[in-house]
C-alpha cells in the first residue's frame, strides 16, 4: 500500500495515477468513469486505424533497440514494422497496404538519423514517484543517457509521436506527462533529468524542452489538482447507489474530441457535440 503519514501520524493513502489517467479526467470525467470505474467496462467502438499505425511504430522502434547492435539496421527496422503490423481500422485492404508501406518508410527514415550505438537506459520503462497526495507512475517510450557540457550524465525523456500534428517546443514544454516522466526518471534511475523530447516519426522533427526545477514543480502541482478532483469524485461515487448514473459527479465535457471517443455510443451529449468519424479518417491523405 502506498501511504504517507498524515495528521496525528495516521497513514494517508496516496491516490495512484498515471499521466493518461489524469489527462482523461481533464478531458472528460464521464469518459474517465467509463474507462477506469465502470465494471463491466462499456463496450468500445471499433478500432481506429491511427492507433494501428501508432502501435506498429512504437513496437517496431522498441524491438529495434532490443536487437543486438549488428542487427540495428535500417532494413531490420522496416521488417519489424511489418512484423508488428495489425490491419485494424482501415477502410479496406488497399488503404491498409498503403499505410503499411508508408509507416515502414517513416520508421526506416527515422532510424537513419539514429546512432544505434547510443544505447538507451530505458525502453517502455515504468517510472514513478510519490508526491504529497499522488503516487505517480507511467511508462516512458525511451530514456536516453547523455553527457552535458560539464561532463555530467543526464537522463532525457523521449516520447514518439505519429499523428498529423507536428509538435513544437511549446508542446514539449507544456506536456504534463513529459514533466511527470522526468520526475519519475529522477526518482527511479537516480539521474538528473530536465530535458524532454517529442520525436515526430513521420517528419523526423524533434521538439526539445529543458525544464527547471520550478517548471517541473508547476506541472506537479497541476497534476495534484487534477488528481484531487478525480479522487474526490471517486469517493462520492462510492457513497451513491450503484444504479445512480452519477452524471453530476462525472459530467460529460462535449467537444471536438467526442468524435474520437471509444465510448461515444454511450454518451448522447458527445454524439450531439461532434460528428461521427469513420475509423480511418484521422489518417493524413
Amino acid at each position: 500500500m502506498t501511504e504517507q503519514l498524515g495528521l496525528a501520524g495516521m497513514p494517508v493513502r496516496l491516490f495512484s495515477v498515471t499521466p493518461t489517467r489524469l489527462t482523461t479526467w481533464q478531458d472528460c470525467p464521464r469518459r474517465y468513469r467509463m474507462t477506469y470505474l465502470d465494471r463491466p467496462t462499456p463496450q468500445k467502438g471499433p478500432p481506429w486505424a491511427h492507433n494501428s499505425v501508432g502501435a506498429a511504430t512504437h513496437n517496431a522502434l522498441r524491438a529495434w533497440w532490443d536487437e543486438p547492435l549488428r542487427r540495428r539496421t535500417v532494413e531490420q527496422a522496416g521488417r519489424l514494422v511489418v512484423q508488428h503490423w495489425r490491419p485494424e481500422g482501415f477502410r479496406d485492404d488497399a488503404q491498409c497496404d498503403a499505410w503499411l508501406q508508408r509507416t515502414r518508410d517513416q520508421v526506416t527514415t527515422y532510424v537513419e538519423a539514429v546512432d544505434p550505438h547510443d544505447e538507451p537506459v530505458g525502453l517502455e520503462r515504468t517510472v514513478g514517484f510519490p508526491s504529497d497526495v499522488l503516487a505517480v507512475n507511467g511508462r516512458v517510450d525511451r530514456i536516453d543517457l547523455r553527457v552535458d557540457d560539464s561532463g555530467e550524465r543526464r537522463g532525457v525523456v523521449v516520447d514518439y509521436k505519429t499523428g498529423r500534428w507536428v509538435p513544437s517546443e511549446t508542446d514539449a514544454r507544456s506536456s504534463m506527462a513529459l514533466a511527470l516522466y522526468a520526475l519519475g526518471v529522477r526518482r527511479v534511475l537516480r539521474l538528473p533529468c530536465d530535458t524532454v523530447e517529442l520525436h515526430h516519426v513521420p517528419t523526423g522533427t524533434v521538439a526539445v524542452a529543458r525544464h527547471t526545477d520550478e517548471s517541473l514543480q508547476r506541472h506537479l502541482r497541476r497534476a495534484e489538482q487534477i488528481g484531487i478532483e478525480a479522487r474526490d469524485a471517486e469517493a462520492q461515487s462510492r457513497e451513491r447507489p450503484a444504479a445512480d448514473p452519477m452524471d453530476d459527479v462525472f459530467p460529460a465535457r462535449p467537444g471536438s474530441l467526442c468524435s474520437w471517443c471509444d465510448f461515444r455510443a454511450h454518451c448522447p451529449e458527445g454524439q450531439a457535440a461532434a460528428p461521427t468519424r469513420r475509423s480511418w479518417e484521422s489518417l493524413a491523405d
